[in-house]
């Protein structure tokens, strides 16, 4: 798992240079870029993206696709061929992260059109991604043993030490898609924090009553539902909202990794589905609901006028669900797609034995 993260890593962030970025953000239409940007070609170090140098946000937005590919490692863990993730990851990195971005975060994309907010990821990064995870679950079949033998973490303490860097780590995601060190990026940090600690609490005590005591990975988990839950909102809501955004979270991605996990027969090894996918949705649909001024929201931004419109919450709701369906279905047909050609061509699971080992 270690070794297919790093090196999605590594793989993306070049395929990120050579041809991500352009079809991502130059220009374009509403599902693709432009090759305008290939090779990076016309970055120079003076080429501004607002009021950053490119070449910063470049490298900032490469961290974005790589770890979006990397995240759905979690859920097929233990049984996939090393080669089979990195063909799969190529694929679907082309033909759903690309237009997925474009059209959430480009000018020109269709969803960025139509209204749908996702200030660091929520549809993006998460959703995107869970269901990628929750398809190759299906398609590679659930781990040897899985339902008759115990698979619990080798480490807790790990587990906590994981936990703790992507608490610090997603401020950088987060207070830094403000592209700026401004009352934005102020307000996207401090949410995080909220967020985070409402949905940590919200889980183990969730967990406490239903199990009759609280764990450790419980708590950890808990932190990512809401790190993962108010990603999309950081930048629009206020703390309040990313409060109850975090109390939600944290309580529904619980049921997502135990009564929906059964509902569902996946075995999707560390949950990506359950703590990213839902937590995901969750975000990006309550994003909706706390922008609204009246509930402490910055508002949504009107870019014709130049100034905050009139909120309407039916129709941004409304604009959030497209964002959430289609970053459904795209990336579940993309994903069936890319695992079945991974399969035929070289093959996906591993054999028993060296998955044993």
């Amino acid at each position: 798992v270690l070794v297919q993260v790093f090196t999605i890593f590594a793989l993306i962030t070049t395929l990120w240079a050579i041809y991500g970025y352009s079809l991502t953000f130059a220009g374009g239409g509403p599902i693709f870029g432009s090759f305008e940007r290939l090779f990076l070609r016309g970055i120079t170090p003076d080429t501004l993206s607002g009021s950053i140098p490119e070449y910063v946000f470049v490298a900032f937005q490469s961290t974005f696709a790589a770890i979006t590919c990397a995240l759905i490692v979690g859920s097929y863990a233990e049984r996939i061929k090393f080669a089979g993730v990195l063909l799969f990851s190529v694929i679907w990195f082309t033909f759903s992260y690309v237009p997925i971005a474009h059209m959430v975060w480009a000018a020109d994309g269709w969803l960025f059109k139509d209204g749908a907010l996702d200030f660091a990821g929520g549809t993006v990064v998460h959703i995107n991604a869970g269901v990628a995870g929750l398809v190759g679950a299906y398609v590679l079949g659930k781990r040897t043993g899985y339902g008759r033998e115990s698979f619990t973490p080798h480490s807790l303490t790990l587990t906590m030490v994981g936990a703790s860097l992507l608490w610090v780590g997603w401020f950088g995601f987060n207070a830094g898609s403000a592209l700026g060190a401004n009352g934005v990026a102020g307000l996207a940090f401090i949410n995080t924090i909220f967020a985070t600690g409402a949905a940590t609490l919200s889980w183990t005590l969730a967990e406490w009553l239903l199990k009759g005591r609280p764990s450790m990975l419980g708590s950890a988990s808990g932190a990512v539902a809401g790190l993962v839950a108010i990603t999309p909102a950081c930048g629009f809501v206020g703390p309040m909202g990313a409060i109850v955004i975090g109390l939600v979270a944290g309580a529904v991605c619980l049921w997502g990794v135990n009564g929906l996990k059964k509902l569902l027969g996946a075995d999707d090894a560390l949950d990506v589905f359950g703590v990213h996918g839902v937590g995901g949705i969750v975000g990006a649909i309550l994003t909706g609901v706390f922008v609204s001024p009246d509930l402490g929201g910055t508002g949504v931004y009107d870019y014709v006028a130049n100034k905050v419109g009139e909120f309407n919450m039916g129709a941004q709701m409304v604009s959030q669900l497209w964002g959430v369906g289609t970053a459904i279905v795209w990336s579940g047909v993309v994903s069936v797609v890319a695992f079945k050609i991974v399969d035929l061509t070289i093959g996906l699971r591993v054999p028993e034995e060296e998955e044993r080992e």
